[in-house]
């Protein structure tokens, strides 16, 4: 059957008949004119190749085929009223859902924890893949259907992205406990001679404190440059090496003899934001899950 060729509106005919089992009664209910039911009704029986409804005495009794067809044109009826509604019901409880989430090291350091935990208290069959992917495959991925969601900062995106901030962040200056610069105020001269530890994913991936030093045509001296966030630390104390770095990575590493200093130059705050394709928006399980994202940032 080509249900492109079928009134769908004949299966509300139908549960409204099965429930009134009266012509002029489910007329009055749906609403429509007496005729236009009968005429449904002729239809009904014409599609089902069953008489569906026989008249006894003033009322509409089912026929054995109409009683078979009752359960499953209720159930489509009920799911395309839940699929309809402006809020689907979202159970994390029992979802089995699986994301795919773009993070760095420091933001998969910085949130997935407290994510990781909320989730298994109320979403314990929720599944999430979290990829490092560099930031100009980021967009491409969400736009393709590959990636969920992404935390990232200041990404350019076209208007089927949708950004959210989670919290603010700036920039700062960390060095081993004992370094020669630890001391004072950082000067610019001193930031711009010392040995820097730079991280980036790609060879595209460039800190906005180079774009400001840019501006002011300077540059700083990169000795190292390596991937990943979370083995700074153990690098800096082993070397006379300075990096700039969030100051939310920052402030946990103040217990592995680090030091952190103001940088010598003016930099904004920037914010983590939380990206996503639009089509999602009204996805009830990825609102729920955008939801826990930004609950989670912002304790």
């Amino acid at each position: 059957m080509n249900l492109r060729a079928v009134d769908l509106n004949l299966l509300v005919i139908f549960d409204t008949l099965m429930k009134e089992r009266h012509v002029t009664r489910a007329a009055l209910k749906v609403p429509m004119s007496q005729p236009a039911m009968s005429s449904a009704l002729s239809r009904l029986r014409l599609l089902f190749k069953d008489d569906l409804f026989i008249r006894v005495g003033g009322c509409m009794e089912p026929t054995a085929r109409a009683i078979e067809l009752s359960v499953g044109v209720t159930r489509i009826l009920r799911e395309a009223e839940r699929l309809m509604t402006s809020e689907v019901l979202f159970d994390p409880a029992s979802s089995e859902d699986h994301f795919t989430g773009r993070m760095s090291d420091l933001i998969t350091y910085l949130v997935l924890p407290t994510l990781s935990g909320l989730l298994s208290r109320q979403a314990p069959g929720m599944r999430m893949d979290i990829t490092h992917i560099p930031i100009d495959q980021t967009l491409a991925r969400m736009e393709s259907d590959q990636l969920d969601f992404a935390i990232s900062t200041q990404l350019k995106h076209t208007s089927n992205i949708v950004s959210e901030p989670l919290f603010m962040d700036r920039l700062v200056c960390v060095m081993r406990d004992g370094h020669k610069l630890s001391g004072a105020e950082l000067s610019m001269q001193e930031f711009l001679k010392a040995d820097h530890l730079h991280v980036a994913v790609s060879q595209h991936d460039v800190r906005f404190v180079d774009n400001v030093l840019a501006e002011q045509q300077v540059s700083r001296r990169i000795t190292l440059t390596i991937p990943h966030w979370l083995s700074l630390p153990a690098i800096l104390c082993e070397t006379d090496m300075i990096s700039v770095i969030s100051e939310r990575l920052a402030s946990t590493f103040v217990d592995k003899a680090l030091v952190i200093k103001e940088l010598p130059l003016s930099m904004p705050s920037f914010s983590w934001d939380l990206y996503w394709h639009k089509r999602n928006k009204n996805t009830a399980a990825h609102a729920w899950l955008r939801e826990q994202i930004k609950q989670c940032c912002s304790e």
